[in-house]
């Protein structure tokens, strides 16, 4: 088992059924924020899966813009390199997260699926097709695919994508889904992807319904 960094804090739920949980479903938030900001989706989408237990990691750095916070990488300098270099490291610690959080409740190394929100979206994205078990799942909301001229000889898996995104999103545009749809379409991974006509940068009811379908579906295979 990698060790996850001790910086890695997180928050769980679940599962709502008795007994141990039999999937795992790691929530990445967006950047600025903690793992708390996304573990209220967990009773949502455990009607779908209530067998699930959901895990909301701390990014690994604190917020290097904001007093309060945490980030998966800076932000600070928008250059593509730089993003890449920063997700790159990223995903060190959340793929070791996911090996100990799998070990921890002893299930199989594919019953886990990823979700991530904004940056978190990136990171899961970018961390996910690089694994090599692959997840049952990636739901990447209001994201973007970083550095994806490194996909094609990088890729692990085909596990299926849900990508949504608000089309009013002013931080996060939406073209940078339709981007990733056509990138991630062109590696062979299947893509479903939705977008909420009023929507700016969050997560809506819309968002919400599949996420739990796509979910269920992906653990139902």
């Amino acid at each position: 088992m990698k060790p996850a960094p001790e910086a890695m804090k997180f928050a769980s739920w679940g599962p709502s059924t008795k007994g141990s949980p039999r999937q795992l479903v790691i929530l990445c938030h967006g950047v600025g924020a903690d793992g708390h900001d996304l573990i209220d989706l967990a009773p949502y989408w455990a009607h779908a899966l209530p067998d699930a237990v959901f895990v909301a990691p701390d990014g690994p750095e604190p917020f290097d813009m904001a007093p309060v916070g945490r980030q998966w990488f800076s932000i600070g300098d928008l250059d593509p390199a730089e993003l890449g270099s920063g997700v790159r490291r990223a995903a060190v610690g959340l793929d070791a997260f996911i090996d100990q959080q799998l070990e921890k409740y002893a299930l199989p190394k594919t019953d886990y699926a990823l979700m991530g929100f904004s940056q978190g979206a990136m990171t899961a994205l970018f961390t996910g097709l690089r694994r090599p078990n692959a997840p049952r799942a990636i739901l990447a909301f209001s994201g973007a695919l970083i550095d994806p001229d490194s996909l094609a000889a990088e890729l692990k898996n085909h596990a299926p994508v849900l990508l949504a995104h608000g089309e009013l999103d002013g931080v996060v545009p939406a073209f940078r889904s339709r981007d990733a749809a056509a990138a991630l379409g062109k590696a062979s991974v299947s893509v479903e992807a939705i977008y909420s006509p009023k929507l700016e940068h969050g997560i809506d009811d819309i968002m919400l319904t599949a996420g739990a379908l796509f979910l269920q579906k992906a653990f139902a295979r």
